[in-house]
């Protein structure tokens, strides 16, 4: 498993949270659970205290995305450096649940579990994650939605880094809006030069005056 997969881990726990829409689903230990997915070693391992912990990772990997989308690319890495300084990580050779055609055991990278608690370990992989999609793709692949009043996190992986949305249901809805406002101001426009026609022929002198 390539260790940019495990970006996934900081897009799932910023995208917890929607601050414009004031909506929040970590709430609990269970939904503190479902975010590490598959892996259910380091899911039992969270309690109730990992919701407020969460909470403050989450708030830091959101600050890298908010960095990275406005071009601050310096201040996103300072920000995931400080993350991968707190929860560093223990990376292992692995071959589990992989095999080649003759039987043999596909070698990768993985991250070990950390010893400590649910947030550390999910902290450290997430931040490592964010780290190597970061220094292999770019950090302008980092990005926020742009169809308001959603701010959800995304990884842009697009060919040409054109990605600017979370989603094709943000990417239509941005395109209705926008679509809408052109129309309106054609009107708009149109509507204005109507007046103005009439306004200009109402104080034009008469022929027979």
């Amino acid at each position: 498993m390539e260790l940019a997969y495990y970006s996934d881990y900081a897009v799932r726990l910023v995208n917890t949270e929607e601050p414009a829409r004031n909506k929040d689903s970590l709430t609990s230990v269970d939904a503190v659970r479902e975010l590490f997915g598959e892996s259910t070693q380091m899911a039992r391992r969270a309690t109730d205290a990992d919701v407020t912990r969460f909470r403050s990772v989450r708030a830091r990997l959101r600050a890298v995305f908010t960095a990275a989308d406005s071009g601050n690319q310096s201040q996103a890495v300072d920000l995931l450096n400080s993350l991968l300084l707190e929860f560093p990580v223990s990376p292992q050779i692995s071959g589990h649940d992989y095999l080649d055609d003759e039987g043999r055991p596909r070698w990768h990278m993985h991250l070990a579990d950390h010893p400590s608690n649910a947030t550390a370990g999910y902290a450290a992989i997430a931040a490592m994650g964010l780290a190597f999609h970061l220094t292999e793709f770019g950090a302008d692949r980092l990005g926020l939605c742009q169809a308001a009043p959603c701010r959800n996190a995304y990884l842009d992986t697009s060919t040409n880094r054109s990605r600017r949305y979370c989603s094709d249901r943000c990417a239509t809805r941005a395109n209705v809006a926008a679509y809408r406002a052109r129309k309106r101001l054609e009107a708009e426009r149109s509507e204005s030069t109507g007046r103005s026609a009439d306004s200009a022929q109402a104080s034009a002198p008469r022929a027979d005056a």
